[in-house]
């Protein structure tokens, strides 16, 4: 007699069908990890410009398995974990070893220890996004801002002196590429907030759909045709548009706390949370002595 003859709800729950809408974001997500260590092989043998062409397209899958998830709720929590280590081979590991294989190695010990430390930044930039993810403490207009630069972003726009190259600008000295790769992994691992773009609306106007057909089929052209003029002006605009979000931010927790006073300040506003009830003095009990007689 096997356990599954006297259990038999194990048998029903270890063969029970899994729904195809299921497998489809995560087939993306291991799509977008071969092309991640993809890119990896590509640049040990030197051939960077095909891996950088990959890691683009690692970024462009991580873009869309989630809303592909949520288009045909396919979302589970393996996805999630499998989308979090897709993340930090595509975008820690893999862009640390194109610069180290590139020109970083020149500075021996210390330009893997600069790979390193920003493929370890990409881990704990995830590890804490995850962990933040379900922070019961988190104002409602956070949801809008990345705390710190995320991952894709920081692999895009840490890969900007081989770009630079490509485009026909001198070669960067070795260090100052470190320098620069430490800076991108500080941003990471930083609490700046960064805006995600999660607000802005993802409905067309029946009006606007032939125009952003044609705006997109542009834009994809001018990427092939012209990938590291594109990535570079990309990257340059990201980062120059990180003090944007953080002032947006401000601006947003700004009006959050005058509300929040606001509401408090009110008569007979309820108490916030973690904010103590005033105290009001209890009505004397009735008494209930007879009254004396005259």
């Amino acid at each position: 007699m096997t356990p599954f003859d006297r259990y038999p709800e194990l048998r029903r729950r270890r063969f029970r069908p899994i729904p195809v809408r299921l497998l489809i974001p995560n087939f993306i997500t291991l799509l977008a990890i071969c092309a991640g260590l993809t890119a990896i092989r590509l640049s040990t043998e030197g051939r960077m410009e095909l891996a950088i062409g990959a890691i683009v397209f690692a970024a462009v899958l991580d873009g869309i398995d989630g809303r592909i998830a949520r288009m045909i709720k396919g979302q589970s929590k393996f996805g999630a974990e499998l989308d979090s280590l897709a993340d930090f081979v595509n975008f820690g590991v893999a862009p640390g070893l194109i610069l180290y294989f590139w020109q970083l190695h020149e500075l021996h010990n210390g330009g893997w220890i600069a790979a390193m430390v920003y493929a370890i930044s990409g881990g704990l930039r995830l590890a804490r996004f995850n962990a933040s993810i379900d922070d019961p403490n988190k104002p409602a207009f956070a949801g809008n801002y990345f705390t710190g630069v995320p991952a894709p972003a920081g692999a895009i726009a840490v890969l900007l002196p081989i770009y630079l190259v490509f485009i026909g600008c001198p070669t960067p000295p070795a260090l100052l590429t470190a320098v620069f790769t430490l800076l991108i992994a500080a941003l990471m691992v930083s609490r700046l907030p960064v805006f995600s773009g999660k607000s802005v609306r993802m409905r067309v106007p029946p009006e606007l759909v032939l125009p952003v057909f044609v705006g997109v089929i542009f834009f994809i052209a001018l990427l092939v045709a012209y990938p590291w003029y594109i990535l570079s002006v990309g990257a340059l605009l990201y980062l120059l548009s990180l003090p944007l979000g953080w002032k947006s931010y401000r601006d947003q927790k700004r009006k959050a706390e005058v509300a929040t006073a606001a509401a408090s300040a009110a008569p007979g506003a309820a108490p916030q949370d973690g904010q103590a009830a005033p105290l009001v003095p209890a009505a004397p009990p009735p008494d209930e002595r007879p009254e004396r007689l005259h």
